[in-house]
C-alpha cells in the first residue's frame, strides 16, 4: 500500500459502561467529530487512581476522525470520569477510498449547541 496520510488518527477511549459507550459515540458520530465508533467487548481494567490500586470492568471504543483535537475535547466534555482515558494515535499507511470517507464525514461542521467551532 502506498502513502503515507496525515491528520487521520484513530482515538482510543475507556468507558464505564456499555450505555455511556453508546451514547458518547452516537453523539460525536452525528456532530461530525468521527466518522465510525468500535465499541469493543468489557475489559477489566487495573490502574492506579487516587493512591490506591483499583480493578473496574470498562468498555474501551475506537473511533476514526480527521479532528482529533475536537473530538478528545468533546469525549472528555460528555465523560462520566473525573480523569477519562481518551488518546489519538496517528494512521500510518491508510487504504485511500478509506482515508478519503473519514476525511469526509468529519469535514461536516459540528452544531453550535457543542461548543465547538468543528476546528481540529
Amino acid at each position: 500500500m502506498t502513502g503515507i496520510t496525515t491528520g487521520l488518527t484513530s482515538v482510543y477511549a475507556v468507558f464505564a459502561d456499555m450505555g455511556e459507550a453508546e451514547r458518547i459515540a452516537g453523539t460525536v458520530v452525528e456532530e461530525g467529530l468521527a466518522a465510525c465508533a468500535n465499541i469493543l467487548g468489557p475489559c477489566r481494567s487495573i490502574y492506579r487512581w487516587q493512591g490506591r490500586t483499583e480493578r473496574a470492568e470498562e468498555v474501551p471504543a475506537l473511533f476514526k476522525t480527521a479532528r482529533a483535537e475536537a473530538l478528545i475535547a468533546r469525549i472528555a466534555a460528555l465523560h462520566s470520569y473525573d480523569v477519562p482515558a481518551v488518546m489519538a494515535f496517528a494512521a500510518g499507511a491508510v487504504h485511500p477510498a478509506y482515508r478519503d470517507w473519514v476525511v469526509e464525514a468529519t469535514a461536516a461542521q459540528i452544531s453550535p449547541a457543542s461548543g465547538l467551532d468543528g476546528s481540529a
